[in-house]
């Protein structure tokens, strides 16, 4: 059962910050950032960035942001550098990008990539009746936000870009989030990248914190001594809830406390 978390003493979290190695994988949107209109728009709140700083720099500690957006996007919404010490996983872990190594990414199939660019002109056409409603074109696929639009204008723009995907391309995968619509030729999930991450780093516990639905997949596949956390309000699998970025960069900066006095 999912409680929520207060700033102060907690054996759970100081378990998981005296773990030998330790994973930090960490969505971005509304979890380190504050959910914006304009998607690109989109920044860590200071805090959040602070602490990711801090715990990114302790010893047998490995930070990651695992993110819906394509990685090129990440790289500009997180200011990541390719000095950064912090590894990515883009399109829900279709893509990767780790410090000394760098990007990887599967082979993308020239017939998925042809769909792919038809589909973007058709959406866009499509959407060109729904004010407020926006085309992402995504590595592997496309987004559609609502948040700028009338609820109702972004309820019927998504019943019509679901009709169109169902009959162009309904071996995609489907996601929804808070106001977004989500396709994709890749299969990868959350889950996945966490799964890829724990083995590559030789992880002993993981700590994963993230907003929306598609979160939950790695939130379920956490294993135990690990450490769950829900960002704002839904069901969760998660163990902590926090209300908001400004909470789990609280949270992410006891974690860099109690395992920075741990090795001390």
């Amino acid at each position: 059962m999912t409680r929520d978390w207060t700033d102060g003493p907690d054996p759970v979290v100081a378990a998981v910050a005296s773990t030998p190695r330790l994973l930090v994988a960490l969505d971005f949107d509304g979890t380190l950032s504050e959910l914006v209109v304009d998607a690109m728009s989109a920044r860590a709140v200071p805090e959040a960035a602070a602490a990711v700083e801090r715990l990114a720099a302790l010893p047998d500690t490995l930070v990651a942001l695992v993110s819906g957006r394509s990685l090129d996007h990440l790289r500009i919404i997180a200011e990541h550098d390719d000095d950064s010490p912090v590894a990515l996983a883009g399109s829900h872990g279709a893509q990767e990008w780790i410090p000394g190594v760098g990007e990887t990414e599967p082979v993308d199939p020239p017939e998925e990539r042809a769909l792919r660019e038809q589909l973007w002109e058709d959406v866009a056409e499509l959407l060109a009746v729904y004010p407020g409603v926006e085309l992402e074109r995504k590595t592997y696929g496309l987004g559609i936000h609502g948040r700028p639009a009338d609820p109702a204008v972004e309820a019927q723009a998504f019943s019509a870009v679901d009709q169109l995907m169902a009959r162009r391309a309904p071996h995609w995968r489907r996601r929804t989030g808070s106001r977004i619509l989500e396709f994709s030729s890749r299969q990868e999930g959350k889950d996945a990248a966490i799964a890829a991450l724990r083995e590559r780093f030789g992880a002993t516990a993981v700590v994963f914190a993230g907003d929306d639905v598609t979160d939950e997949d790695a939130l379920r596949s956490l294993h135990p001594g690990d450490l769950g956390v829900r960002v704002g309000p839904g069901e969760s699998a998660a163990d902590l809830r926090v209300a908001n970025p400004q909470q789990i960069a609280a949270l992410l900066g006891v974690i860099a406390d109690e395992r920075g006095a741990g090795r001390e």
